[in-house]
């Protein structure tokens, strides 16, 4: 009799023949290099959070946060550039739409010296940042007085009636998924909110790093000032750090959401094609398998390595051909990057404060935010 491990092979086409909705898989990981300890997100003054979870037969487990939603989906866009500092994409994804903001001088209307500031892979509101939507859009080096928000609401199709305010009525929510599909996919994958036209698209995809049977580890650091230029001293600081019996990341993949993307009508198709549909199942299985692939460095501390990945019981193997998937996916020729301009002196100026916390990474009306 054979021992081997039946293992199911995810493939995004027979993914969205599923009737069960969502895929949920969970990895399980361990420290690299045989560590007991890792460092979890945690913020000044507050640590990290360990909080008890009941369990059969009224008993309790500590379980740590190592990162929330928001901080994976920051983890999982990382991926697809080539690194923390380089905003090109991974060769893998060549041909995959999205935006840039860039500076540079305008000299004659055309575009001299330019600089990629953030993308919408990068920034932590996608394609509904102000550093995308207040931008002008770029022809090449040529400068458009057109803004990207005035493109997307054409696009949109989404000014009322005699009105100059814009909401979709629900025959235009076709329009909504096509076109931020064509600029900026990934926005579809991992969620957006466009709050003065009231678009919000919640998550596809959905991750949760959590350690199980966690415990505290209080240390302390000190910080050496040797030549005495400060005037901070010789500071001792607290960290903390965590163990625990099981450290596992839950990815929540929901299939009803992406095929609510489109749908046939007759001859015609109403938004995003089977095609489209299945390449965002092929991107966000991508960035998991891309994630889990080697050791993945979460932040300094916390350096983990798969150990498992399953659906349930069984484990799985993701089944991913994302050039195909682009291919395939009917993305305009060009420009398959967008770029919009802003001015050096616009971009940098000195900021301001705000009684207002509307804007502010982490509210509730901001669909992410860094941790």
């Amino acid at each position: 009799m054979s021992n081997a491990t039946e293992v199911t092979t995810l493939r995004p086409a027979e993914l969205l023949k599923r009737d069960e909705s969502p895929l949920v898989l969970t990895a399980t990981f361990e420290p690299v290099g045989g560590l007991d300890r890792f460092q979890p997100a945690g913020f000044p003054e507050v640590g990290h959070v360990i909080y008890k979870a009941p369990r059969n037969g009224g008993q309790e487990e500590n379980v740590c946060i190592v990162d929330s939603p928001a901080s994976m989906a920051n983890h999982l866009e990382a991926v697809c550039m080539r690194g923390a500092h380089d905003y090109e994409l991974v060769e893998q994804l060549e041909g995959m739409p999205y935006v840039r903001c860039v500076t540079g001088e305008r000299v004659d209307g055309k575009l001299r010296n330019r600089e990629v500031v953030v993308t919408s892979l990068t920034e932590g509101h996608r394609i509904a940042s102000t550093y995308f939507l207040e931008g002008k859009m770029l022809n090449g080096d040529s400068v458009s007085d057109k803004k990207l928000h005035d493109e997307l609401v054409e696009k949109f199709g989404i000014v009322l009636p005699g009105s100059k305010n814009a909401h979709p009525p629900a025959e235009k929510w076709w329009n909504v998924f096509e076109t931020i599909f064509k600029y900026d996919p990934n926005s579809l994958v991992h969620g957006v909110f466009f709050p003065q036209w009231q678009i919000k698209i919640s998550r596809l995809l959905t991750a949760h790093l959590e350690a199980f049977g966690a415990g505290r580890v209080d240390r302390s650091g000190v910080k050496f000032d040797r030549l005495g230029k400060t005037t901070s001293g010789q500071p001792i600081f607290a960290v903390d750090d965590a163990t625990a019996r099981e450290i596992r990341a839950t990815f929540i993949l929901d299939l009803s959401l992406v095929r609510s993307f489109g749908r046939p009508n007759g001859d015609q198709t109403l938004g995003l094609t089977d095609k489209q549909k299945e390449f965002l199942v092929a991107l966000a299985l991508w960035k998991i398998e891309r994630l889990l692939a080697s050791p993945f460095r979460f932040r300094s501390g916390c350096h983990l390595e798969r150990v498992s990945l399953k659906e349930g019981e069984h484990d799985v193997a993701i089944d991913v051909d994302i050039k195909q998937a682009i291919a395939n996916a009917g993305f305009d020729p060009e420009p398959r990057v967008t770029d919009v301009w802003w001015p050096r002196e616009e971009l940098y100026r000195e900021g301001q404060d705000s009684d207002s916390n509307g804007g502010d990474e982490g509210s509730e009306n901001e669909p992410e935010a860094e941790e």
